[in-house]
Formats: structure tokens, sequence, C-alpha cells
């Protein structure tokens, strides 16, 4: 039988302990870790790439919501919200996200919920969707992201002679929020949402990868994974990893994995650096 490699996250001792009690003994589930915090959640499934992960949506510093738009879209693995606040439970966690549990837990619904991602595990379709689908759902529930508007120049003058924007405009709720394209450390496509992250907060948008692309300078914005770009200006380290992979470590202290396919582009920079 196929085995979900999963991680538990929860801020509170004694909700992981129990949903790690629950977990014991199923034979579709194998635990890797357990985290106490977000930040903790983001490194372990770089690190482990898990296929399930019960994530808790109230915690401090970064909550869930946080959790899942910084992971990488191929590396975001099936989420099982748990949450004590009956106000997120929402029909949209019914759609996208593989199912949702409010505290107290009930070992049965754990149960039926494991059962579920074991179930969406082997739907082709699903996978790659994952990170779309749950800014989808984040998106009913905190009306956050709207289209969005880019800075544009005279509508008079063609593509080509427009310089590169150095600012993009991202709408959140009532407000415009302006940000330098030279603060953007990288950036991750899901599906019609762009996440956005720059000098340490992750901004999301409605847009393509291909329109955003147009707008950021192609000589400094790399795409280092299948949806994923970064700003060869911040990064600070590379990290070797197992069969030509690179890890990046950016300014703003986070890690973004490189893929083979794409580690051309960093093998350049790297030589572009040792020139005289």
């Amino acid at each position: 039988m196929d085995k979900l490699k999963t991680i538990v996250v929860d801020d509170e001792s004694m909700s992981r302990k129990l949903i790690l009690s629950c977990l014991e003994g199923l034979p579709e589930i194998e635990v890797l870790a357990e985290c106490s915090n977000g930040r903790e959640a983001v490194t372990t499934v770089m690190e482990l790439e898990p296929d399930l992960m019960f994530l808790d949506i109230s915690m401090p510093g970064l909550n869930g919501f946080d959790v899942i738009k910084k992971i990488q879209p191929e590396l975001l693995p099936m989420v099982i919200f748990c949450t004590a606040f009956e106000r997120y439970a929402l029909d949209a966690f019914d759609v996208h996200a593989v199912d949702y549990i409010v505290k107290p837990l009930d070992e049965q619904r754990l149960q039926l919920a494991v059962k579920r991602a074991m179930a969406r595990f082997h739907e082709e379709q699903y996978l790659g969707e994952n990170k779309a689908s749950l800014l989808g759902a984040i998106d009913s529930i905190t009306t956050n992201v709207t289209e969005h508007e880019q800075v544009q120049g005279d509508p008079g003058l063609s593509t080509a002679s427009v310089e590169p924007v150095r600012k993009i405009t991202i709408k959140d709720r009532d407000t415009i929020k302006l940000v330098k394209v030279d603060t953007i450390a990288w950036v991750d496509a899901a599906g019609d949402y762009m996440c956005v992250h720059a000098e340490g907060e992750t901004h999301i948008m409605r847009c393509t990868m291909k329109q955003l692309l147009n707008d950021l300078d192609d000589t400094a914005f790399k795409q280092v994974h299948r949806s994923t770009i970064v700003n060869l200006n911040c990064i600070e380290e590379v990290i070797p990893h197992t069969k030509g992979e690179y890890y990046l470590r950016v300014d703003n202290g986070e890690r973004i994995k490189v893929s083979r396919k794409y580690r051309g582009a960093i093998k350049t920079f790297l030589a572009s650096m040792n020139r005289p």
C-alpha cells in the first residue's frame, strides 16, 4: 500500500500530540516530522517534500495561510486544515483543500480526512494545481485578492520603447500597494495567482507569469523552477543539493529550490561572479 509522507504543523503541543496519536497505526500514513510554527513548516516541506500536511490556521508569526503562500507550488503537499475557529470553516475548503477539521479533534473525522487525502493522491490532475486551488480558497475567505493593476507607460508607445517598470501595483482590499521591483526577491506562480515575495512579505496578485515577466528585467529575474522566478541580485548563498539541484538563500532569509532543468541560469550567474 502507498503511504502518504506526512508532517503535522501546530503551535500547540497538545494538539500536535493528539493528531500524532490519531495517526499512529494508520497504514496509509508515514509521519516524517512535526512543526511548532509556520517557519519550521516551510523549511520542513522544502527539505522532506511530504505528500500531506496537517496545518493549523491560527499560529503566531506565519499563520497557516502564510505558510501556503511561501511554499513553491511544486513542493506544496496536500493540506488538511485544522483549527479551533469555526468561522474559517467555509464551503471553499470542501473544494480546494483535501479536508477541514474543526478542533477539538475527532478521531473518526481525522480518519475520514486521511481517506480523502489518499483518494486525492491518486488523482493526477490534482497534482500541480494544489497551490492555485488553495489560494483560490484563501481568496474567497479573506477577499484580499483582486484584479491587479500594472504601472503602465504612455498607451501610445510600443512595448519595446517602454522602460521596465520600477514598481508594480497590487490591490489589497481597499488599498493599492506599490512594490518596488528591485525589492522583489522571488516570485512563484500558481494558476492565475502570483505570490510576490518582497522584503519579507508575500503579496498576492491576479495575473499570469507571462504577464508579470513582461514587466520585469529579464537580466535580473530568472526562472529556477517550473513556476518559480528569482531575482539574481537578491541571492546571498547558493547551496548545492542532491541530483544536480540547488537551494538559494535570498536576502530575506528564505530558501528557494532550483530544479535540474533550470540550474543553467544559476551556473551562469556563479560564473559571472568570478569574472574579473
